[in-house]
């Protein structure tokens, strides 16, 4: 009996030993599945209706039939920044025209409310993750009513009215392939016409799993781009594909962060145009579009001309810079003539986020040699130099800075401050939002026919647009733009002044 009982436990331990190594073994491979970049997937599809994605009901919802027949889109995850987010929406709108494919407006997210990560140090949300942390922010955003779309801030008409590209706004799609309720959203009386004739049938946490690429069991419904950064450079016509790209992770790199595989330079379109299993779906989803030059390649997509493919080319021209909406535009320039009133000199500042904060001498100390040659200019004139202030550091802390110095000396400088309660800034976000271009220029124009626009609607929450209109400030000064180094806003302000935006 004492040896039954030995073996007997022997054989319970072996067995909850086993159990502990499988649930441990699973759950490892649940991470590894959901943060390393996989392939994509190579289920065998059949033909069918698009879309079809919707199998938890017995009938199909009438707002689904309402969608072109057949039509295919594109979703990614916009991320970071304002300048990033734009950058980004200009690589959708390459590969979506590449694809084929209608591209699905976003709303513009908060300032890093969803971060990307490393792509030179190889860490990293995977493109899962990441869609699924965007579709949490926007249902806040929506939920909230703070949603504006990037065509509310931003003038696509060139792209539009070209046709070279296919759109659809968030909202527009939502209401129509989710069956979401979009009221919330909606800041004009489009909106809420659309809204109020459709019969809300679905829900956002269904939506969001749809959109973010986790139910896998739907084929013809979504297809999930999982290679990010670390393992894949997109390209377009190029001679050689699935090529090894110039940079690679370094020994040591590999060694401390156990990194296995290599990053391969992939023709977009054979991995998922025509002929693809991605090419079957009804959306297809990507992860991040954010790409920069890093050590003589491109960190994700590596795309700068397509001299075999004439479309591509006109695209690539065109995106190269999108100009506010004509509001914000003419807010800024009124502003520089009648509040400013005389020649300036723009400042942009950024002091307090993320890598700016540490070098606040380098950042005063290029101001302080612009202003040495300005006042050169001015010193025989005996005038104060108007300057436009740009800057993330609130005036009550300027005290013992630079700034503080600068608005000290009255008699040589002049400075020009705006903040986000100020009436052009109201007065204008009021107006930009009535005009509803984010919803207008992502529905379908024969739709656009059905919806009243009898009741008048005000936004209930206005966005913060202070600074698109700063920018614009900054693009008119005609003595002169000082910027931060490394600054995506700096650079976008150097594009506007590139493009005489300002025409005084």
């Amino acid at each position: 009996m004492d040896k039954w009982k030995k073996n007997s436990s022997r054989r319970c331990k072996v067995k909850a030993n086993t159990i502990r190594c499988l649930s441990l073994l699973l759950f490892l491979f649940v991470v590894s599945y959901y943060s390393v970049p996989r392939s994509t997937s190579s289920v065998a599809l059949t033909a069918g209706e698009l879309p079809q994605c919707i199998t938890q009901y017995n009938y199909r919802p009438d707002s689904l039939k309402l969608l072109p027949k057949g039509e295919k889109y594109m979703w990614f995850a916009p991320h970071s920044g304002f300048s990033n987010q734009v950058s980004e929406f200009k690589n959708a709108l390459l590969i979506a025209r590449i694809l084929n494919r209608t591209l699905i407006i976003p709303p513009i997210m908060d300032h890093h409310a969803v971060a990307l990560g490393s792509c030179p140090k190889f860490r990293v949300q995977s493109a899962l993750q990441l869609r699924s942390s965007v579709w949490a922010h926007i249902t806040s955003l929506i939920q909230n009513t703070r949603y504006v779309s990037m065509a509310d801030i931003i003038d696509f008409s060139g792209v539009i009215s070209s046709s070279l590209v296919k759109l659809i706004d968030l909202r527009v799609f939502a209401s129509l392939w989710c069956g979401l309720d979009i009221r919330s959203s909606c800041s004009g009386s489009l909106c809420h016409s659309l809204a109020g004739s459709i019969q809300a049938w679905g829900s956002f946490q269904k939506c969001g799993e749809l959109l973010s690429g986790f139910i896998k069991n739907e084929p013809h419904c979504v297809y999930g781009v999982e290679e990010d950064c670390r393992t894949t450079v997109w390209t377009y016509n190029e001679e050689f594909d699935n090529t090894l790209d110039s940079f690679q992770p370094d020994e040591n790199l590999r060694l401390r962060k156990k990194i296995h595989f290599s990053r391969k330079r992939r023709n977009i379109d054979k991995a998922l145009g025509p002929g693809s299993i991605a090419d079957h779906a009804t959306v297809l989803l990507f992860g991040t579009l954010f790409t920069a030059p890093y050590r003589g390649s491109e960190l994700y997509i590596d795309i700068h001309e397509a001299p075999k493919d004439e479309l591509i080319g006109s695209l690539l021209e065109k995106i190269e810079y999108f100009p506010f909406n004509p509001e914000i535009l003419n807010a800024g320039k009124e502003y520089a003539q009648k509040r400013i009133k005389e020649p300036f000199l723009c400042a942009q500042l950024r002091l307090l986020d993320g890598q700016f904060k540490n070098h606040w001498k380098t950042t005063f100390s290029a101001l302080k040699d612009k202003l040495k040659d300005v006042q050169k200019q001015f010193q025989d004139k005996h005038k104060a130099v108007n300057i436009f202030l740009m800057t993330d550091l609130p005036a009550t802390n300027w005290t013992g800075t630079y700034l503080g110095d600068l608005g000290a000396d009255f008699r040589s400088y002049k400075l020009h401050v705006l903040n986000e309660k100020d009436d052009y800034i109201v007065n204008t976000a009021r107006e930009l939002m009535s005009r509803e271009y984010g919803f207008r220029s992502g529905v379908p124009q024969q739709f656009l026919k059905r919806l009243s626009t009898d009741e008048k609607r005000s936004p209930r929450v206005l966005p913060d647009i202070l600074l698109y209109i700063e920018e614009t400030i900054c693009s008119c000064a005609s003595v002169g733009f000082v910027g931060t180094v490394g600054s995506t806003i700096a650079d976008n302000i150097e594009q506007m002044r590139k493009h005489k935006v300002c025409s005084l």
